[in-house]
């Protein structure tokens, strides 16, 4: 029985810490690229880290990584992105941010990162405009949180 118990918890580790390696891969992976495409303006950063077949889920663009080149291209001057919380499991990386300059108003949005063979491959996200006054008195975003 306690070869048994050895050999199930060995299995355990074995199998579960390459998932966490390759999340904590995924994740700093998503960081760099949004941080150096969004935060530092690097349009570079689409080709070094956005798979050429990129899958895009926003319904206002169409996929592939041209689109992300004309898009950030193109950002207005007062653009600004700031990261928040950062989550990982797998292949996948969310990114809570608040994104500024492109509207009338900031937009909260939570992004959400597919990550394949080193690359970001597919992408989907949830964006509102943001609310100074909530009815819980709690931000919708805190940079760094």
């Amino acid at each position: 029985m306690k070869h048994k118990i050895a050999a199930c918890a060995l299995l355990a580790t074995t199998t579960l810490a390459p998932l966490s390696a390759f999340a904590d891969t995924s994740k700093e992976l998503v960081v760099k690229a949004i941080t150096e495409l969004f935060i530092d303006g690097d349009v570079a950063a689409i080709d070094r880290y956005w798979a050429e077949d990129y899958i895009q889920h926003n319904p206002m663009f169409p996929s592939g990584r041209e689109v992300i080149k004309g898009l950030f291209g193109n950002t207005p001057p007062d653009f600004r992105y700031e990261m928040g919380m950062v989550i990982a499991e797998d292949d996948l990386v969310a990114l809570h941010g608040r994104y500024s300059g492109f509207g009338p108003k900031p937009m909260i949005a939570v992004d959400i990162f597919r990550v394949e063979d080193g690359k970001i491959a597919e992408h989907w996200d949830i964006l509102q405009e943001e609310v100074q006054d909530t009815v819980s008195g709690n931000p919708m975003f805190t940079p760094g949180e």
